[in-house]
């Protein structure tokens, strides 16, 4: 973005109506930010959030012609998309389902038509989505399916520690047939490629973790590293890759090793996950890499039981709002 350019334009999806999503939306928008903000969701559910929450937010209607500029506090242009069903703060309600998907539908639009330049999502109960009979395994999944990307990748970051995963939400029964070699030749490139056009570096180097303790000591605690990954990892070196691994997991995040990688590849969910929500939960954001436009979202769930209670945090929804005006910088045209 240079000096002269108007900001971008983000939309924000509320998620879920019975969690904090709406909250933490309404708590950000109460801030001023650099870009232009847009929301997604149920006037009538906003502004009753609002008012119980205490909070000063004037829920303008959003038109495609308005002109981008910098978010003011206080202010929140709003797409509104009625609720299917009554909502109360704390009650799942799997009639609301299709609202909470009719949401992602339009920021998808909106992103792919070049209206808005990222979507930054509030979390969702994929329970709920399940009990309404509509097959849902994430915002990932469901982006990657509804925009035909061949392969996508779930990274969370936090700070300067950026964590990508190579299976996303499995059994960890599961885990190492998932783990074949095309898979995860695809997942460090899509990876390497984004790091570069995304983020803007040059060179990325990427720490690979093994799947078993000790990266399978030398095959005595598992194969999985001498037959896929530690062949794929050479392979991607020959390529001219930064690749460093499969290194144990344990001791993969000491702060030699971290101060020379870019971004660490785990095997699994729990693997590398725990460590960065550890280091920095209410900063930590989850980024879909591989999506033909930028998306960020919170890193927790939907917190039933805070909702409508003025104690959600807010923050990991701010580091997404600012990661995703950081991402549109270097998005790719």
């Amino acid at each position: 973005m240079t000096p002269d350019a108007p900001p971008p334009k983000i939309i924000l999806t509320t998620g879920e109506p019975a969690g904090v999503g709406p909250d933490i939306v309404l708590k950000a928008a109460t801030q001023s930010w650099p870009v232009h903000l847009v929301a997604v969701g149920s006037r009538e559910l906003l502004a009753s959030r609002a008012a119980a929450l205490g909070l000063s937010v004037n829920l303008g209607a959003y038109s495609a012609t308005d002109v981008a500029t910098p978010h003011l506090a206080g202010e929140l242009p709003l797409i509104d998309i009625p609720l299917r069903a009554d909502c109360h703060a704390g009650v799942l309600d799997p009639a609301n389902a299709s609202y909470v998907l009719a949401q992602l539908d339009l920021a998808m639009a909106m992103c792919q038509s070049g209206e808005t330049a990222a979507m930054v999502t509030a979390p969702v109960q994929k329970s709920v989505i399940n009990d309404a009979g509509i097959p849902f395994l994430g915002h990932t999944e469901y982006l990657a399916i509804a925009t035909q990307t061949p392969h996508v990748v779930m990274m969370l970051a936090s700070g300067d520690l950026r964590v990508a995963l190579t299976t996303t939400h499995l059994p960890l029964a599961d885990v190492p047939g998932a783990i074949t070699q095309v898979h995860l030749e695809q997942t460090l490139t899509v990876l390497h490629t984004d790091l570069v056009t995304r983020f803007g570096i040059g060179q990325p180097s990427v720490t690979v973790l093994g799947l078993n303790p000790h990266a399978g000591e030398a095959g005595h605690l598992g194969s999985e590293e001498i037959n896929t990954i530690a062949p794929v990892c050479e392979a991607m070196r020959n390529r001219g890759f930064s690749i460093e691994g499969p290194l144990p997991a344990d001791s993969a995040f000491i702060p030699a090793i971290r101060a020379k990688t870019d971004a660490y590849l785990a095997m699994y969910h729990d693997q590398g996950l725990p460590v960065l929500k550890a280091l920095g939960f209410q900063g930590a954001v989850n980024i879909s890499l591989g999506l033909p436009f930028t998306r960020t979202s919170v890193d927790h769930g939907t917190a039933l039981t805070l909702a409508g209670t003025g104690e959600a945090d807010a923050g990991s929804l701010r580091a997404a709002i600012q990661s995703a005006a950081d991402l549109s910088q270097h998005r790719p045209r």
